[in-house]
């Protein structure tokens, strides 16, 4: 079988902290895209797989079509580094 690379590509993401709302609503291309939900902390998030919720401290991120979608923080880590 053979073996492929993922090729490096540049994305634009924030740490949804439970407060930096304006922050998150900065990357998103449609404002109906993200929106509180009834627990405390949360976000839900429209992606072309549904309607994921990031909860404190997973990572929002903007992918290379400009959609969103959530991501724990250590998958954050071993997939990204700073640009």
């Amino acid at each position: 079988m053979a073996k492929y690379r993922k090729k490096p590509v540049v994305i634009e993401a924030v740490q949804w902290d439970g407060a930096n709302v304006d922050e998150v609503l900065g990357l998103c291309i449609t404002v109906g895209s993200v929106r509180r939900t009834s627990v405390d902390h949360q976000l839900a998030i429209d992606t072309r797989e549904g309607t994921m919720t990031a909860s404190r401290g997973d990572w929002i991120i903007k992918g290379v079509k400009g959609e969103l979608y959530p991501c724990k923080p250590d998958i954050f880590a071993a997939t990204y580094d700073p640009a």
